[in-house]
């Protein structure tokens, strides 16, 4: 095992945030209950596109175009105002349960937490003041500030440069396999967190910790930090 690491870098949406509000908006209104997770992957794959054509723009605006384009794709095409009224869902969403408690136990243990977002500045900030988190968060970055959305590397790594620490003092804790994947080849250690229907991508290298939930993470975690 590495050492512990005195850096906890998190993704926000549905490793912190419960997006099942969101998705529920997302299959009414397409009338299929596979639309939010087409839409989804379809938002990672041109963010990603972005990323590719060294163009940045805001996750907002890829997130509204892909809807659109899923909607088409449904024959089932939504207006911009549509999009609109159920894209502001993102602002309005939910802790996963155990998150408040267990961010509260990490900042209490003396970890260093960071929020990590392909969201924009605007919008997580919006995100987690909603959820009652921003206070636990010693500071919360959007990748517009780089303009690269994770997983390009030099996302983790700018929060490295911010706290001048190694990639090996740091753990990314997210609930995606890219993610976590992205991290990796950056050289940080990783945590997984297995919301329902999440998996680790399997030819990666297996990450430093695999947990069902934030409150069993923050428990290996914090045994580890009184030993």
């Amino acid at each position: 095992m590495k050492k512990l690491p005195k850096i906890l870098i998190f993704d926000v949406n549905e490793t912190l945030l419960d997006l099942s509000k969101l998705k529920t908006q997302v299959n009414k209104a397409l009338g299929s209950d596979t639309a939010f997770d087409l839409w989804f992957s379809t938002l990672l794959h041109y963010s990603l596109v972005e990323n590719a054509t060294g163009i940045y723009k805001d996750f907002g605006a890829v997130g509204k175009n892909t809807l659109r384009m899923v909607s088409k794709n449904l024959h089932n095409l939504l207006d911009d105002a549509s999009i609109d009224t159920i894209l502001s869902n993102i602002t309005n969403l939910s802790p996963h349960p155990e998150v408040k408690a267990s961010l509260q136990i990490l900042k209490d243990s003396g970890f260093i937490l960071i929020a990590l977002t392909n969201g924009g500045q605007k919008t997580v900030e919006a995100q987690l003041e909603y959820a009652e988190l921003t206070a636990f968060f010693d500071k919360i970055i959007s990748v517009e500030q780089l303009k690269k959305f994770k997983p390009y590397p030099n996302t983790y790594q700018y929060v490295l440069d911010l706290y001048s620490c190694t990639p090996e003092e740091a753990l990314l804790i997210a609930a995606h396999g890219w993610d976590i994947y992205g991290a990796q080849m950056a050289g940080l250690q990783t945590g997984f967190i297995a919301r329902p229907g999440k998996n680790i991508y399997d030819i990666s290298t297996a990450p430093e910790y695999v947990e069902e939930d934030l409150a069993a993470l923050t428990k290996r975690l914090t045994s580890q930090k009184e030993s």
